[in-house]
């Protein structure tokens, strides 16, 4: 039996997902369940290795949550993820206790062996190899399991990485999954392909044709309806429900009063006319602007927009026989900042997850929710997308509702899509919209006091933002040239009237998040 696959348990961390994703990317299949599973089910998915998640609690706790017995009993390697490797040492005898201080951050480990660590060398301090690690954790293993040996460490954590190398049980107290480890993905290499064995058979048309047969065999000949925003993930889960179930899928586009400058009649030239998608479009801006009208919290406002937009699918899905399913363009990132794990703690609700009204009357239909932006990407050039539609950049489905702070206004709507617009079209004439992974403006509701020419001005503050990052879990600061920046700012504050004053945004995720609100 084909043993080519893992099989990641998840209890409760924020980048989980992000396991899977490395995974992916040495081209082996992986799934991830919570880890309460049960024994009957690890032993018939029959993996060829186990990794235990991070996750927010502490081992010594109450009903604290614990890895299903059958994983330690299979004869397949384990590798334990920062709380995945403090449950695996306290279940198989070991002592985990608080450390006193929370190490957050870069760190510095020593000592590292085993195959696990192979091929990993970043620097070495006084002839003493290390590896650059980013630690997140508050308790420490004390004393290691039977069997077990120390394989990695520093003088505040000795024990970041166990291993016992006869049963292939390895634990690290770091996440090699964030990209913040720079050789993460080399130690998941080394435990995925050199101790698992595991062959890199699994590829992005491999899952375009598993994604495709899955919509057909759960839609049947029902219709389904499609949230069409015009952006990458709307428009990728678009073309592949398509592919499977072609004029039985009915796209449907709001036009919210939220989008970008002009985007209503590109979207319409674009998706109907050229690709010839079956496309009704709904003008809904007075029934936007008067719902959010007064709202200045950035979770209402997204619960608003998601009510209202299910609440328009309900009223269109009324007039189109046997509409059964609303899709969406939900990712991950989607998903985990929105709790969608077992165990993890919410960042912000998103639109699609979080703003679900209980009186939705159709399924939802999320082909796209496994994967990262990235990987969506690449699954539309396999679907054979052109690359300018590809690769532009993310837009939040709740639009400039969460880009304009506070109170949402027509006025303030118009200011943010001109400063927007100028700002992404000089990235495009300087070649760094490419660059980065996603720019933007957002409006921020004060005024500053300006001068032009000899009179004095009062006018409102945009703030530019520009981030790299391969998987939104986590991003940096875009280093644009100062130049390129004062260029946007001179252009935004002569061209667009009511702003007087440019920032340019320089914090990361995290501790930010990308979108203001």
């Amino acid at each position: 039996m084909n043993k080519d696959k893992i099989l990641i348990l998840d209890f409760g961390s924020q980048v989980t997902q992000l396991i899977a994703r490395r995974i992916r990317e040495l081209n082996v299949y992986c799934e991830i369940h919570p880890y309460t599973v049960s024994n009957k089910f690890i032993e018939e998915f029959n993996p060829g290795g186990i990794i235990l998640s991070g996750g927010p609690n502490s081992v010594y706790e109450t009903d604290t949550p614990a890895a299903p017995d059958a994983i330690f009993n299979l004869g397949v390697p384990v590798l334990g993820i920062c709380y995945g490797m403090q449950t695996m040492a306290n279940q198989l005898g070991g002592l985990v206790e608080a450390s006193g201080k929370r190490e957050f951050g870069h760190a510095q480990i020593y000592d590292i062996q085993t195959k696990l660590f192979e091929n990993i060398i970043d620097g070495t301090t006084d002839n003493k190899p290390y590896m650059q690690v980013w630690m997140s954790h508050g308790d420490k293993v004390i004393k290691l399991p039977a069997g077990f040996s120390a394989i990695g460490g520093n003088e505040s954590c000795p024990v970041a990485a166990m291993a016992d190398i006869t049963r292939n049980f390895y634990g690290v107290q770091f996440h090699p999954e964030v990209t913040h480890t720079a050789q993460g993905l080399q130690l998941i290499k080394n435990f995925v392909l050199n101790i698992c064995n595991c062959h890199s058979t699994w590829t992005m048309p491999n899952y375009a044709d598993e994604a495709i047969d899955k919509i057909k065999t759960t839609v049947g000949s029902d219709t389904v309806i499609l949230a069409l925003s015009g952006g990458v993930d709307s428009s990728v889960a678009a073309v592949l429900i398509d592919r499977a179930i072609g004029k039985q899928l009915v796209c449907i586009f709001v036009d919210n009063g939220l989008l970008r400058l002009n985007e209503a009649d590109q979207v319409m030239q674009t998706y109907q006319q050229n690709m010839g998608l079956n496309l009704i479009k709904i003008d809904a801006k007075v029934e936007f602007y008067r719902e959010l009208a007064g709202i200045t919290d950035p979770e209402q406002k997204r619960k608003i927009i998601g009510r209202l937009f299910i609440e328009i699918f309900q009223r269109e899905a009324a007039k189109i026989t046997n509409a059964k399913f609303l899709a969406q363009g939900t990712i991950y990132p989607d998903v985990i900042e929105s709790a969608g794990g077992a165990t993890a703690h919410t960042i912000k609700s998103h639109h699609n997850v979080g703003g679900l009204p209980e009186s939705l009357h159709l399924k939802l239909l999320e082909p796209l929710r496994e994967l990262f932006k990235d990987e969506v990407r690449e699954l539309g050039i396999t679907l054979g997308l052109p690359h300018s539609m590809v690769y532009r950049h993310p837009f939040p489905g709740p639009g400039l509702g969460v880009r304009i702070l506070g109170d949402v206004k027509a006025e303030y709507v118009e200011l943010l899509q001109k400063a927007d617009n100028i700002f992404i079209e000089e990235l495009q004439n300087s070649s760094y919209y490419s660059k980065v992974s996603q720019a933007f403006a957002v409006f921020l509701p004060v005024k500053s006091v300006g001068v032009m020419g000899d009179g004095r001005t009062y006018d409102y503050v945009v703030a530019l933002r520009a981030v790299e990052t391969t998987d939104f879990m986590t991003a940096n600061v875009a280093n644009l040239p100062f130049e390129l920046i004062t260029k946007v700012a001179n252009r935004i504050i002569n061209e667009v009237k009511g702003i007087n004053r440019v920032v340019y945004d320089i914090s990361g995720k995290p501790p930010a998040t990308i979108e203001w609100e």
